[in-house]
């Protein structure tokens, strides 16, 4: 199944406006997400080409995450201020020049410099394109719109380790940057050309500087606290300093956005308990869906010693499942509503077992129908939970939804990746010589933990959701 057939049995049912935005929103975010994860596999080349430690070189991944999650609350605002087709296309360049910067650097400094330009404009992109493509589906198409925005949340940290693999061996680290040129200028040619003017702009009101920056300073310090938590002592400074002061921002930001006669983000959306319990189960699925997928790739290189290339091929039937999922999840939502999201997660949890039982010597192949089926649930769960949050809301409210949605869902991921990371560490200390696989046993019994909690509020949304008859 190709990237073509997902991207048709997605948009069949949408109208002719919306089929383009699709195609047009599609490549920004597919550029997005897949540099989240497609440096990865680079980190050891980069340090040796600019003369730094790994412990340094971190700093390209973890400076692109910490853009990214700073500048989302801004998106909201920014989007009434000047149009969500305005925001995109600036979001789009910043991107793609940001990215020439970083195939060019010739420092650690400028490399790090570059991909923080990277991460905002990832981290205003993102939203304004889900924005965009919810406007321009309506309530009708919305089931088939969301879907169509979580392809690359899905698919890209599956293809991001393979794209990367190949890049480093063949062509050199520069073009793990450089790729992104021929396609973002191709975005901008065709935002530009296909995407309808904006409207009227909404009444933004005065930028909320205040709780702007008490929600970036939390989310920034949560996500940061976290990602130290997967190489230094979980009650380390750097980890607890950023933890408690990150918990304390966004406290402080929670009081004063209830308070604000023009808060940067409306709380008041969390009243709705249909979006409430969407925001709680996105949450949980992204730990679920982005902590497990460090898991995989390290068994194979550690335990298997697979190459990244090679790795990125073992992990390509997880790819295969969530493209099914794209094209079964807006039918299937059509039918039965938010209940699609209950069953995905069911799937998550039952996919999740085989991998309690990892060896040295586990079947290829018995892996592959695992990892199908985990993606199957993947997609079946992640993109109608978001689905459930928008359908009921209010045009205007929406610009408000989808930067909260992807805070979520990036804090959960964060979640979820330092958790699964300690667990694994801690359990390949104590593992003896030749019992590697024992550790990863131990951090899928987590994995599966939390996807048995991911059906709580799975549940509670699909009693709230409702069903719809399509």
């Amino acid at each position: 199944m190709t990237a073509s057939n997902v991207s048709d049995g997605v948009t069949s049912g949408l109208s002719p406006q919306a089929r383009r935005a699709v195609v047009v929103v599609l490549i920004g975010a597919v550029l997005a997400f897949l540099d989240a994860t497609i440096v990865n596999v680079a980190l050891k080349s980069l340090a040796a080409a600019l003369g730094c430690t790994l412990d340094a070189i971190g700093w390209v991944v973890t400076a692109y995450l910490l853009a990214q999650v700073a500048v989302l609350p801004l998106s909201g605002w920014a989007a009434r201020r000047v149009g969500p087709r305005r925001l995109y296309v600036a979001a789009l360049a910043a991107f793609t020049l940001a990215s020439l910067g970083c195939g060019l650097a010739g420092s650690l400094g400028l490399l790090i410099t570059a991909r923080i330009v990277q991460g905002a404009g990832a981290g205003l992109m993102i939203p304004a394109g889900q924005l965009i493509l919810v406007l321009a589906a309506g309530r009708a198409g919305m089931a088939r719109a969301m879907v169509a925005a979580g392809i690359p949340m899905v698919l890209t940290p599956v293809i991001g380790p393979t794209v990367g693999g190949l890049l480093l061996e063949y062509a050199g680290w520069q073009w793990i940057f450089l790729i992104n040129l021929p396609f973002g200028v191709l975005g901008l040619v065709l935002a530009l050309r296909l995407l309808p003017a904006d409207g009227p702009r909404e009444a933004a009101g005065p930028l909320d500087v205040r709780g702007l920056a008490l929600i970036s300073l939390g989310t920034v310090g949560i996500t940061y606290g976290l990602a130290q938590a997967g190489t230094d002592s979980v009650t380390g400074a750097r980890v607890l300093v950023p933890l408690l002061a990150g918990t304390a921002s966004l406290a402080l930001f929670a009081v004063h956005g209830l308070r604000s006669h023009h808060p940067v983000l409306d709380l008041g959306l969390w009243r709705d308990r249909v979006f409430a319990s969407a925001a709680v189960t996105t949450l949980v699925l992204g730990a679920v869906t982005f902590g497990a997928m460090i898991l995989l790739p390290l068994y194979f290189q550690l335990v298997r010693h697979q190459d990244a290339a090679h790795t990125g091929m073992l992990l390509a039937p997880q790819g295969i499942g969530a493209a099914v999922a794209m094209v079964l999840s807006a039918r299937l939502y059509e039918r039965i509503g938010a209940r699609t999201c209950l069953l995905g997660a069911a799937l998550g949890v039952a996919a999740t077992v085989p991998f309690l039982f990892l060896a040295d010597d586990s079947s290829y192949w018995l892996l592959a129908l695992a990892m199908i089926a985990r993606g199957l649930g993947i997609g079946l769960a992640a993109t109608p939970a978001m689905t459930a949050a928008l359908e009921n809301l209010s045009p205007d409210r929406m610009a408000d939804a989808t930067p909260q949605l992807n805070i979520m869902q990036r804090i959960g991921g964060s979640i979820g990746t330092a958790v699964f990371v300690v667990v694994l560490q801690q359990g390949l200390r104590t593992a003896g010589a030749g019992r590697a696989a024992d550790a990863f046993t131990t951090a899928f019994a987590w994995v599966l933990a939390a996807a048995i909690i991911a059906l709580l509020p799975a549940s509670i949304l699909a009693l709230r959701g409702g069903s719809r008859t399509g």
